[in-house]
């Protein structure tokens, strides 16, 4: 097994993963509507059972919302979640053509379902281009798996040309069943850190499950549980990819698209950059500071950090309130910090 900086480890990554693994799959959330009731589900009360779509963070509207989103995080592919998935499959089948219109058959796009889909489904899918499927089924099913639905869904999907495989949260579990039918199909097997949210929280505590330690929503056990299990073809992923690295990683991407000539990307992937409120234009001139290397806003001028420190106490000695700014990378992106200078 390999391990990497967040605790993951694996002795396979399907394409979807790898692809997250460098911040390039942007997550289309195409509804919240799900027919399960899964105890361990950690939607946000924002999008549980809402029939809403989001590229990534962002609410979309318009096919238009979708594209920006991908350009903006220079994507490679997508995945598509919910929610349910296919209880929307129109939609499903609309931003696959979309995006692969858009960006060509090497955009590549996997698919989250809880479903068992038949056969029509899976050729619609794939002939709209999906890439991957990973199936989701429930913990009820997960030691018979062959003698259910999922056998004859995840047979179909890999003799269509899917790469198809199962992924499920890490908890105490048979997985005997599922790795005979994923070695009868070459599938691959995801696993994931169980973790608390706002909205599963009362759900674990009632089975008994308990917080790693005061710090982390991670659930004591989750990673022992998958590193227990012995098969090919595996991957366990922990809450601190999820919520770091993988967020980290898109945030870079979406930094080196955005970032302006005097914005400093840090290793968080967020911009830190300075700013002069009050009139500093005349400052700036005077200590020679090149045109690109300052945007004038409404009230105030954005420039970079060592410009802004630099010039700090002649600015306050003009009237200005100068501070450094570190806010998320995209358009209007959320301040993390604002350290006055």
């Amino acid at each position: 097994m390999e391990t990497d900086r967040s605790g993951s480890f694996f002795n396979y990554l399907a394409e979807g993963c790898r692809l997250c693994y460098i911040g390039a799959k942007m997550v289309i959330f195409v509804t919240g509507i799900c027919s399960r009731n899964c105890f361990y589900c950690p939607v946000s009360y924002e999008r549980r059972e809402k029939d809403a779509v989001f590229a990534n963070e962002r609410r979309v509207v318009k096919d238009e919302d979708v594209i920006e989103e991908a350009l903006s995080m220079d994507a490679l592919g997508a995945s598509i979640t919910g929610g349910e998935p296919l209880l929307r499959l129109e939609r499903v089948l609309h931003y696959i053509r979309l995006l692969k219109k858009k960006f060509g058959k090497s955009f590549h796009i996997h698919l989250y379902t809880a479903l068992a889909p038949g056969n029509d489904v899976l050729v619609s899918l794939r002939d709209a281009g999906l890439d991957e499927i990973r199936f989701h089924p429930p913990p009820e099913m997960w030691e018979k798996i062959r003698m259910t639905p999922y056998r004859d869904s995840i047979m179909a999907a890999r003799e269509l040309g899917l790469s198809s495989g199962i992924e499920i949260p890490s908890i105490k579990s048979d997985l005997c069943g599922i790795f005979s039918l994923l070695e009868e199909v070459d599938g691959f097997l995801n696993l994931n850190e169980l973790e608390f949210s706002e909205t599963n929280a009362v759900e674990l505590e009632k089975r008994g499950y308990v917080p790693e330690d005061d710090i982390s929503m991670a659930v004591l056990g989750s990673r022992e549980s998958a590193g227990s299990v012995k098969g090919n073809k595996m991957h366990f992923c922990s809450s601190v990819f999820k919520d770091a690295v993988q967020l980290r990683e898109r945030f870079k991407r979406i930094a080196k698209r955005m970032a302006r000539d005097f914005d400093e990307i840090t290793d968080d992937g967020t911009l830190l950059y300075g700013v002069i409120e009050g009139d500093a234009l005349c400052v700036l001139n005077d200590a020679g500071v090149p045109e690109n290397m300052f945007e004038v806003k409404e009230g105030s001028i954005e420039t970079t950090g060592w410009i802004a420190s630099d010039l700090a106490e002649e600015l306050k000695e003009k009237g200005c309130t100068v501070y450094i700014i570190e806010r998320y990378p995209m358009k209007n992106g959320m301040v993390v910090e604002r350290e006055p200078l």
